[in-house]
């Protein structure tokens, strides 16, 4: 597996419930665009169309290819994820139960070079939830920093 991008900053701003791996429908060259690491994950998020049960994702920036084609294609249009109908129908559920959302976390090659993409079942934190992980990382740190001094 090579990892090609990570959303650190969905960590920090959601508690993550459960992650679920799914394929992503491409066309063109944005595959060798990702594969190059021309791919942004940060802003993006997923949705779920109750008519058709397909699940979507939005704003995934994926920077066209300069040795492409002479199609050129918008970098930030949705993308159909390649989920099967239960997995979508349990989804939707949690979602519409919970009131969770739908975050990508992570964007890779598996072992047959082809690109997966990791969601996860998040909710929000709340700004004291954020500063309680904050003070976790620093005591960590300050304590792993204090126990490789004694050693």
């Amino acid at each position: 597996m090579k990892l090609i991008q990570k959303n650190k900053k969905a960590y920090f701003d959601y508690a993550i419930e459960e992650d679920i791996e799914s394929g992503i429908m491409l066309k063109g060259d944005e595959v060798k665009s990702i594969r190059n690491g021309n791919v942004s994950i940060k802003e993006s998020f997923a949705k779920i169309n109750r008519e058709t049960l397909e699940a979507y994702i939005y704003d995934m920036n994926i920077d066209c290819n300069p040795f492409g084609t002479h199609v050129k294609l918008s970098p930030k249009r949705e993308r159909k994820l390649l989920l099967h109908k239960n997995q979508i129908k349990r989804l939707l559920k949690k979602i519409e139960e919970k009131g969770l959302t739908l975050i990508p976390i992570e964007i890779y090659l598996n072992d047959r070079n082809i690109v997966k993409i990791k969601l996860a079942l998040c909710k929000g934190k709340k700004v004291f939830d954020k500063r309680e992980t904050i003070k976790r990382r620093d005591f960590e740190r300050d304590s792993e920093r204090e126990n490789k001094i004694r050693t």
